[in-house]
C-alpha cells in the first residue's frame, strides 16, 4: 500500500496539552518527523487541547477523577478524527488505551529523577523539621512522608511555571518538578540537587514521551516506526505491566523503574499508602524479551503483600 507523506496541503495533525512542557515535547515529535522524512514544518500542524486536569486546578487530582485525567479529549479527538497522533509524558497514562487506540511509539528517555526545588535548602535532608512541601504528586507526597512524617505537605497543582510561582510567593520551602521536564524546557538549573533512585523511586514512565496514534492508520504507524526507541519501549514494557497488576494511575502512590543491565531489564517497584505510613517495595530481572511478564509479576507479588485497601484514601 502506497503511502502518502504529510504536507503543508495536508499536514499531520499532532494532538497535546497547552502547558510549555507539553508544546515542548510535541515540538521535538514535529522536528524527528522532518529529520527523519526530510519534510518542511508546515507538514505538521500542532493542535492543542485542554484536559479536565488542565481546567480543574483548584482541586487536588484525586477529587477530580481518576485515570484519563490528562488524556480523556485528547484521545476523543484522536477517534473522532480531529489530530492524527498525540504526544504525553508517558507517566500520565493509562495502561489500557481506549478501543482503537494505540500507544507503541517512544522517544529516548530523558532523565528519570525527580529534581529538588528549593530557595532554602539545597538537598531534601537538609529540610528543617516542619517544614512545608509542595507537591501534586500522590507519589511523591506519600514517599517523602514515609521518610519524614514531620513535614508538612500542601497541594501544588499547576504547570511548572505556576508551581515554581508558587514556591517564589513563599507557599512552600520546597518542592519537585521532574528533571526530565526542566531539561526539555531548558530549565536545568532550577533544580537544586536530584533525587536518585534509591532515596525515591521516579513516576513508572517518568521521563519517557509517548506517542499515541489509531490502530488502523497506515500512515502514522510508518511514521512513528521511524521515532520509536527499542530500549525506552522494553522499559516501558516491564514499567507499565507492573502499573497495570497493580490497577494504578497517576494518582496511585506507585514508583517504579526498569533499566537495562547485562542484557537484562532490572525493575525495581514501591507501592505506598497515600498517607506514607507503610511502604512496600521489590525488584526483579528478567531478559529483555519476558520485561512485560517479569513487570507484571512484581506488580502482583506487591499487591499480594499490601493486601485489600492498602490504596484507600484516610483523611487525617
Amino acid at each position: 500500500m502506497a503511502i502518502t507523506l504529510p504536507s503543508p496541503a495536508s499536514p499531520l495533525k499532532i494532538g497535546t496539552r497547552g502547558s510549555p512542557l507539553a508544546l515542548a515535547q510535541a515540538h521535538q515529535t514535529r522536528s524527528m518527523l522532518m529529520a527523519a522524512f526530510d519534510l518542511p514544518e508546515d507538514a505538521f500542524e500542532i493542535v492543542v487541547i485542554n484536559t479536565i486536569a488542565d481546567r480543574v486546578l483548584d482541586r487536588a487530582l484525586k477529587e477530580i477523577g481518576g485515570k484519563g485525567l490528562f488524556t480523556k479529549e485528547i484521545e476523543d479527538a484522536m477517534l473522532e478524527g480531529r489530530i492524527d497522533i498525540a504526544v504525553h509524558s508517558t507517566k500520565d497514562m493509562a495502561v489500557e488505551q481506549p478501543q482503537g487506540l494505540v500507544l507503541d511509539t517512544f522517544l529516548p528517555r530523558e532523565d528519570f529523577r525527580d529534581a529538588f526545588i528549593s530557595h532554602k535548602f539545597a538537598a531534601l535532608a537538609d529540610l528543617d523539621e516542619g517544614a512545608v512541601v509542595g507537591s501534586s504528586s500522590l507519589r511523591r507526597r506519600a514517599q517523602l512522608l514515609n521518610k519524614r512524617p514531620d513535614l508538612k505537605v500542601v497541594e501544588f497543582r499547576g504547570n511548572v511555571q505556576t508551581r515554581l510561582k508558587k514556591l517564589g510567593d513563599g507557599v512552600a520551602d520546597a518542592t519537585f518538578l521532574a528533571m526530565a521536564g526542566l531539561n526539555r524546557l531548558d530549565m536545568a538549573d532550577v533544580a537544586r540537587s536530584t533525587i536518585e533512585p534509591e532515596e525515591m523511586l521516579p513516576a513508572v514512565a517518568q521521563g519517557a514521551i509517548g506517542i499515541e496514534r489509531r490502530v488502523e492508520d497506515p500512515l502514522t504507524a510508518h511514521l512513528l516506526e521511524a521515532l520509536h526507541h527499542r530500549e525506552t519501549g522494553e522499559q516501558m514494557a516491564a514499567e507499565r505491566a507492573f502499573l497495570g497488576a497493580l490497577d494504578g494511575s497517576c494518582e496511585t502512590p506507585i514508583g517504579g523503574l526498569a533499566q537495562h543491565e547485562g542484557g537484562q531489564i532490572w525493575l525495581r517497584g514501591e507501592i505506598l499508602r497515600p498517607d506514607g505510613s507503610e511502604s512496600i517495595k521489590g525488584d526483579d530481572r528478567a531478559p529483555i524479551e519476558d520485561a512485560a511478564e517479569m513487570g507484571h509479576n512484581l506488580g502482583l507479588k506487591l499487591r499480594e503483600q499490601a493486601g485489600e485497601g492498602f490504596f484507600d484514601w484516610i483523611e487525617p
